[in-house]
């Protein structure tokens, strides 16, 4: 057997509080439910990815071990690294599906880790390196703060030399949103970039009146994200058509989804995120087409490594979870650009002490939980 072939697998649930609770117009969260995937090759080389749940908690370890096991176990072990980063597949029936834990986007980033170590890279550099550093939006997963929570935090990301700054919009009181893009300006100034991001709150006809009264009330706004369902590809065009701001789309289609979006030419700018080889096959697929490519919410920020791969990704998202304690080094963020690291691989290793201290292979109720570890990096470093 060859010492690149994928031998064995390790899984380490964490369960903690959120130092604040984050969300946006249909999701809220409190506590942060994590499962760690490490595929192991014959030589001892470890792949790391991180799987997430919002809506519910993973269940204890073991279940996800036996789950794991069953649906994804088969189609790994054995095999390249590489073969399965590259390998392209066809939709066929009922094989094609959803696996009943959200294992699809760690087994794709603990895989890329795995073939980048064993070719002595950086991702980032093996992907194609486009650049060394990326700017970054400061995102708050704000709705449910208070203002002064709210103006605390983008206060803060101000002073720390972020390049733009995105809030959660799509309240049922337009002017709840009106009054907190006010709260931002105060924070933040006007001299940098604001987007929006609606989480497809609104109809076609309600994100035009929306951002009317936004302009009418002295909000220039650079992007206007998800404010309609993904799949109103007439709607997206029209409000591209106002030319009221820019449509920041894709966040939730898959990668036919989004390849029908910018059939469509529904989208000034495609937003992605996620798994990286579906990342890089739109990001080729928004290049061809002209349309910009920006990134949302990665897993302590593991999109840098396609963000400095594609031709031109300007905006890469940050929102301040406390999620650094897991890894030995989080990734770079100075002055408000974010570089990739220059060790062989992803870059994050997680941390033995994470996996010592903050390790809840049980489930664990909310009240239960204690206190939130602390977020590591200082807004104003």
């Amino acid at each position: 057997m060859s010492d690149t072939m994928i031998v064995k697998f390790r899984i380490t649930r964490f369960q903690f509080r959120r130092d604040r609770v984050i969300g946006d117009s249909q999701v809220r969260a409190e506590d942060a439910n994590i499962a760690t995937i490490e595929l192991i090759d014959g030589d001892g080389r470890v792949g790391l990815g991180f799987a997430q749940t919002l809506f519910q908690p993973f269940p204890d370890e073991a279940e996800i071990v036996r789950v794991f096991t069953g649906e994804a176990w088969p189609r790994l072990e054995g095999r390249e690294a590489s073969s399965i980063a590259l390998g392209l597949g066809r939709a066929r029936g009922g094989n094609v599906r959803r696996m009943t834990l959200p294992f699809e986007e760690a087994i794709q980033h603990a895989v890329w880790d795995l073939f980048a170590k064993q070719n002595g890279l950086p991702l980032w550099r093996m992907l194609g390196e486009k650049r060394d550093s990326v700017p970054v939006y400061a995102s708050g997963l704000d709705f449910h703060l208070s203002d002064h929570a709210f103006g605390e935090l983008f206060g803060g990301a101000a002073a720390a030399g972020y390049r733009g700054f995105k809030i959660k919009v799509g309240h049922s009181d337009l002017e709840r949103d009106v009054h907190r893009l006010d709260l931002l300006k105060r924070a933040v100034g006007d001299t940098r970039p604001v987007m929006i991001d609606a989480n497809e709150a609104w109809t076609a006809r309600e994100a035009i009146v929306a951002l009317e009264t936004f302009a009418k009330a002295g909000h220039s706004i650079y992007w206007a994200e998800d404010p309609i369902p993904r799949d109103d590809f007439d709607g997206l065009r029209m409000l591209r058509a106002s030319g009221l701001t820019r449509i920041n789309s894709g966040e939730y289609l898959d990668l036919g989804g989004k390849r029908r979006l910018i059939e469509a030419r529904a989208c000034d700018m495609l937003n992605v995120h996620g798994q990286v080889s579906d990342v890089m096959r739109a990001g080729w697929l928004a290049e061809e087409a002209n349309i910009e490519v920006t990134f949302g919410n990665t897993f302590l920020e593991i999109g840098v490594n396609m963000a400095l791969a594609l031709p031109g990704v300007r905006w890469l998202e940050y929102s301040f979870q406390n999620f650094d304690h897991l890894v030995e080094r989080p990734y770079t963020i100075v002055d408000g650009l974010i570089t990739g690291s220059q060790e062989p691989g992803h870059g994050l290793i997680l941390s033995e002490t994470a996996r010592r201290e903050h390790r809840q292979p049980t489930l664990c109720a909310l009240e239960a939980l204690g206190e939130a570890p602390l977020p590591q990096r200082a807004l104003a470093a």
